[in-house]
């Protein structure tokens, strides 16, 4: 009888294959056939899974994203409610949470390339694009929370979003130059940049 396969589970190693390629050689050089080798694939056998280049970078754009989005629920449940701290003792917990989008150590420098190579091939993709703007929104909606937990009660909404802004800047920017640039912004450095933003909004 032949041994049935788990379609889940072969996606997934799919995709993980896709990450590989993509963090050694770049995006431009993932393709069904260097997928499918570095899977140990025959082309054929992906092609049962996926049947198009473009039906295989938007799944694992997707499942970059997810990846991303489970990590950080998980960190929210792990902090559980701020409601009975203080704005300055709500610093320290809103500087873990957010550097879970930074590329703070080996896994997530590489997945932070991964996904800026993504991002810059959705802007010329059409059948990336709402993925990257979703992903984007995503962050921004997470760290307005953080932004209006920090900031004082009588913050208006121009403020609010203002600051938003700002910190959104700030984490992309700390995550490209740590990504391309570790040796010129370490992790700490990075962590300590952000901490010091998050503290000056708490003043």
């Amino acid at each position: 009888m032949p041994k049935k396969v788990d379609a889940a589970a072969r996606r997934r190693d799919v995709v993980d294959a896709l990450f590989r390629v993509a963090e050694r050689d770049g995006l431009a050089r993932v393709s069904l056939r260097t997928v499918a080798d570095e899977a140990g694939l025959n082309l054929g056998s992906l092609r049962h899974y996926f049947a198009s280049q473009q039906e295989l970078m938007r799944f694992a754009m997707q499942a970059m994203i997810d990846q991303v989005s489970d990590r950080l629920q998980a960190h929210v449940d792990r902090i559980g409610s701020l409601g009975e701290l203080t704005r300055r003792g709500r610093v320290a917990p809103a500087t873990e949470l957010l550097a879970e989008l930074l590329p703070l150590d080996d896994e997530r420098r590489a997945e932070f390339a991964v996904f800026l190579d993504f991002t810059a091939h959705a802007r010329t993709h059409p059948e990336l694009r709402d993925l990257a703007v979703r992903s984007a929104t995503g962050s921004r909606t997470l760290i307005r929370r953080v932004v209006t937990r920090l900031l004082a009660d009588s913050a208006c909404t121009e403020e609010i979003e203002l600051a938003t802004e700002q910190l959104a800047s700030l984490v992309d920017g700390l995550g490209v130059n740590a990504t391309l640039y570790p040796e010129v912004l370490t992790a700490s450095r990075a962590r300590e940049v952000l901490h010091a933003h998050l503290a000056s909004l708490a003043c």
